[in-house]
């Protein structure tokens, strides 16, 4: 049997394309491999592992397209209709899966980023918690109540992320009310021996400042100011527990007196009746 030029040139095309498939698909592998290799060493249950291989998927398919278009050309097909074609179903496809595409390029967007990992705590939208999983669609949050919570990625890519995770430390502020009647000396006292106790305590930094905040209306307030190593939520609650314990402790020790909401009422001594008469 006789192959016609046409046939002749489109097997040849064909070969071609086969070949060059087979060496970028091996070239888009070896990459790939490489890729996982070193995601692994960073973080070896990164969800980028998941990612990478359908990025590498898709690139096949694109290549797999372009081919098959070259090859349909050389068979005298017009492109411009194909393409027309595949444009307009594209579009279809593109507007029922908008969402979908806006929740894949999301979770790009976080990955790239690396705006949190899993076992992070973060703050998104209201919405506090661990971070347990990020897949294509969603990222998946265990709050304090231990619900988990499905955030869809293109949400969190537009919102502002708090890391909590991140923080080297965290703020520890803590205001002691002491009654107006604590002498000087015991108000000198009070702020000796917060010192004496974040000093005394490993996970609090050094650098921190007591003074006497302002005046209430039934208290001395005297703040507390400094840093908790790590950024932890549960350790924060940890150490803040165990300051305000050893400090209710200290000043019950040294009889300083905390403050609760009270009035004080004066009454004049008057020597008149309540006709202003002077009482004998």
């Amino acid at each position: 049997m006789v192959l016609s030029a046409k046939v002749k040139t489109g097997l040849i095309a064909l070969g071609i394309n086969v070949v060059a498939l087979y060496i970028i698909f091996k070239i888009i592998d070896i990459i790939n491999k490489k890729i996982l290799d070193k995601i692994r060493k960073q973080e070896i249950n990164s969800p980028l592992l998941r990612f990478v291989p359908i990025i590498m998927k898709l690139i096949k398919i694109i290549l797999v397209f372009i081919a098959i278009t070259g090859i349909l050309q050389t068979q005298g097909y017009s492109m411009s209709s194909i393409l027309a074609a595949f444009g307009i179903g594209g579009l279809a496809v593109g507007m029922a899966a908008k969402d979908t595409l806006a929740n894949v390029f999301g979770s790009l967007s976080i990955l790239s980023d690396k705006v949190y990992i899993i076992g992070d705590y973060v703050k998104v939208n209201g919405i506090e918690g661990y971070v347990e999983d990020v897949s294509m669609r969603s990222t998946k949050i265990r709050d304090l109540d231990n619900f988990l919570i499905n955030v869809p990625n293109n949400v969190v890519a537009n919102a502002v992320v708090t890391n909590v995770s991140r923080a080297s430390k965290r703020l520890l502020k803590i205001t002691f009310g002491v009654t107006y009647s604590t002498s000087d000396e015991q108000i000198q006292k009070a702020m000796a021996l917060l010192g004496d106790i974040a000093k005394s305590h490993k996970e609090i930094h050094n650098n921190y400042t007591i003074a006497i905040h302002d005046l209430g209306e039934s208290s001395i307030n005297i703040r507390f100011m400094g840093y908790i190593k790590g950024g932890s939520y549960l350790k924060f609650l940890k150490v803040r527990g165990e300051f305000l314990a050893q400090a209710v402790a200290a000043f019950r020790a040294d009889n300083i007196e905390f403050a609760f909401p009270s009035r004080s009422v004066y009454l004049e001594n008057t020597d008149k009746d309540l006709n202003g008469q002077h009482i004998l």
